[in-house]
C-alpha cells in the first residue's frame, strides 16, 4: 500500500502524463493510486533533504556544535553534514541529536557521524529523552563568542528532550503529560506546560549556549507555525508564563503535585524571557504544513483538478472535523463539472473516551466515512507526515465509496468504532491503512478529499 519508505529517496510525483490523465479516475483503483502518490508528493516537498543545503552557514572562527531534537532532526543532521562536508570539509563540526525510536535509522545511513544520533520515546518522555537533554546542556556549555551553535529542532522534540526543572522527577512530569494527552488539550497548551516544567525548553538550552551564536532551524509541526512552540522552543525565548502553564492545568482539572504547584507558583519565567544573548541569535522555518500542501496543490492542478486549501492550521476534535468536511464535500458534489480536491493541514485532537486504537487522523476519517455513507465520486485520504499516527503503526488511512458497502458486509459500525476511539481497528479490517514507516520529517497532517463530478 505504501509508497513511502525511511530508507529512500522520496519520490517527486505525479509528474507522468499517464498519471494525470482525467479518465483515470474513473477507473476504481485509480482514486486511491492517484491520492497515494499525492502525500508522497506533498511529504517529499518537506523532506530535509530538500531543505539544509539551502541554508547552510559560513563556519565559524571557533567551534561549530549541532544540537536538535524531533522526529525529523536525525534526517535534518545527515542532510547537514553532507552538504558541510562537501562544501567546506576542513571545518570541524560536533554534536548530537535525539530522535524518536526507529526514526534514527536514516541519519545513521546517510551520515558520516560527526553529529551523534540518539533515539528516546515518543509521545511520552523516557530516561533516554531525559539524558539526552543532559548531554545537549552540557555540549554546549563553556562556548565563546568565537563559536556557533545550530540547532535542528522539529516536531516530537518536546517529549524527545524532557529534562525536569530541579525539584521535578521524570515520574511527575510523565503523569501530567500523560493526562493532558488523554484530555484532548491542543498541543499549544501542552506545550506551554512542557516548557514551565523544563531545564531546557522555552529558550534555556540557548541560554546555556551563550555567548556562542545559536542558528535555529525548524520543520514546524504546530498551527500557525510559531517557530517558540515548536518542540516548546528550547533555543527560543517563552513569552508565555509559569501562571499561563498553571491556569491550563487547572482548566482541564489535572491534579498537581506539589512540587509541580510550587515550581509554577515561585518562578516567574523573566529571566530566561530577556536573557542579553537572544540578541545575536537567528531562526529560520524550513517546512511547514503550508508547504506540504502547496506541493500537493501544484501535482492536483497540473493534472487537471480543482483545488481548495481548507486551512493549514486546522484544530479541534479530529472526528468533528471529518464530518465537517464531508457535509463540505457532499454540498459541492453535485454542482462540479470537473475532480475537485479539498486539501487541509495543522493538528487536531483526540479526546479519549474508549480503549480502542487510533490515532487523530484514522479518527478523522472515520468521521468522515461515517458522513459520506459511501457517497458516489468521494475518496479521502489522511495521514501524518512523520510516519506515525498517534501510538500506532501506521500513517493514516484512506476510503473510496465502496468501502461503504465493504464494511456494512462485514459488520463494521462506524460509530461503534468511534464511541471507543477504534478508528485504526476499523480501517485495518477493510484493509485501508496505510503504513510506510518514519518518514524522517514532520509537518503533522495532510488531509485530502477527491470529490468527482456525478456521473449523469
Amino acid at each position: 500500500m505504501s509508497a513511502i519508505s525511511p530508507s529512500r529517496t522520496l519520490e517527486p510525483a505525479p509528474g507522468e502524463p499517464e498519471s494525470c490523465r482525467p479518465e483515470l479516475l474513473g477507473d476504481a483503483m485509480a482514486p486511491r493510486a492517484w491520492l497515494r502518490q499525492l502525500a508522497d508528493t506533498a511529504v517529499a516537498a518537506v523532506h530535509p533533504d530538500a531543505l539544509l543545503p539551502e541554508v547552510l552557514p559560513e563556519p565559524p572562527p571557533g567551534r561549530t556544535v549541532v544540537v536538535g531534537a524531533g522526529k525529523a532532526a536525525a534526517a535534518m543532521a545527515a542532510a547537514l553534514e553532507r552538504a558541510w562536508q562537501e562544501r567546506q570539509p576542513a571545518a570541524p563540526l560536533s554534536g548530537l541529536v535525539v530522535t524518536r525510536h526507529g526514526h534514527g535509522v536514516r541519519g545513521h545511513e546517510a551520515s558520516r557521524r560527526c553529529i551523534e544520533v540518539l533515539e528516546a520515546s515518543h509521545p511520552m518522555p523516557d530516561e533516554l529523552g531525559e539524558q539526552a537533554a543532559r548531554r545537549m546542556l552540557e555540549a554546549v556549555s563553556g562556548l565563546g563568542e568565537e563559536d556557533l551553535v545550530i540547532a535542528l529542532i522539529s516536531g516530537g522534540g518536546s517529549a524527545l528532550m524532557s529534562l525536569p526543572a530541579p525539584g521535578i522527577s521524570l515520574a511527575e512530569k510523565q503523569a501530567i503529560n500523560r493526562e493532558l494527552l488523554r484530555c484532548g488539550a491542543p498541543i499549544r497548551e501542552i506545550n506551554t506546560v512542557r516548557r514551565h516544567l523544563s531545564a531546557i525548553k522555552g529558550g534555556r538550552l540557548a541560554v546555556a549556549a551563550h555567548p556562542a551564536r545559536v542558528l535555529t532551524w525548524l520543520i514546524s509541526d504546530v498551527p500557525g507555525d510559531d517557530p517558540t512552540l515548536v518542540a516548546s522552543g528550547p533555543t527560543l525565548p517563552d513569552a508565555s508564563t509559569p501562571a499561563d502553564a498553571l491556569a491550563i492545568l487547572e482548566r482541564h482539572a489535572i491534579a498537581l503535585p506539589d512540587a509541580i504547584r510550587h515550581h509554577l507558583l515561585d518562578d516567574d519565567g523573566s529571566a530566561v524571557l530577556h536573557a542579553p544573548g537572544f540578541a545575536r541569535d537567528a531562526s529560520r522555518v524550513l517546512a511547514r504544513a503550508r508547504d506540504a500542501l502547496q506541493a500537493a496543490r501544484a501535482a492536483a492542478e497540473h493534472c487537471g483538478i480543482e483545488v481548495r486549501l481548507l486551512g493549514d492550521d486546522l484544530e479541534g476534535e479530529a472526528r468533528e472535523l471529518g464530518r465537517a468536511q464531508g457535509r463540505m464535500a457532499l454540498g459541492v458534489r453535485d454542482t462540479l463539472e470537473r475532480p475537485l480536491l479539498l486539501l487541509s493541514g495543522g493538528e487536531t485532537s483526540v479526546t479519549v473516551r474508549g480503549a480502542g486504537r487510533g490515532g487523530r487522523n484514522v479518527e478523522y476519517l472515520l468521521g468522515l466515512f461515517e458522513t459520506l455513507k459511501g457517497a458516489e465520486g468521494i475518496h479521502a485520504l489522511a495521514i501524518d507526515t512523520d510516519g506515525i499516527d498517534g501510538s500506532e503503526d501506521n500513517a493514516g488511512a484512506l476510503f473510496g465509496p465502496g468501502d461503504w458497502g465493504r464494511a456494512r458486509e462485514a459488520g463494521l459500525d462506524p460509530i461503534a468504532y468511534l464511541s471507543r476511539n477504534d478508528a485504526y481497528t476499523f480501517f485495518e479490517a477493510l484493509d485501508d491503512l496505510i503504513v510506510t514507516g518514519p518518514t524522517c520529517t514532520n509537518v503533522n497532517d495532510f488531509r485530502a478529499i477527491l470529490v468527482l463530478p456525478r456521473t449523469p
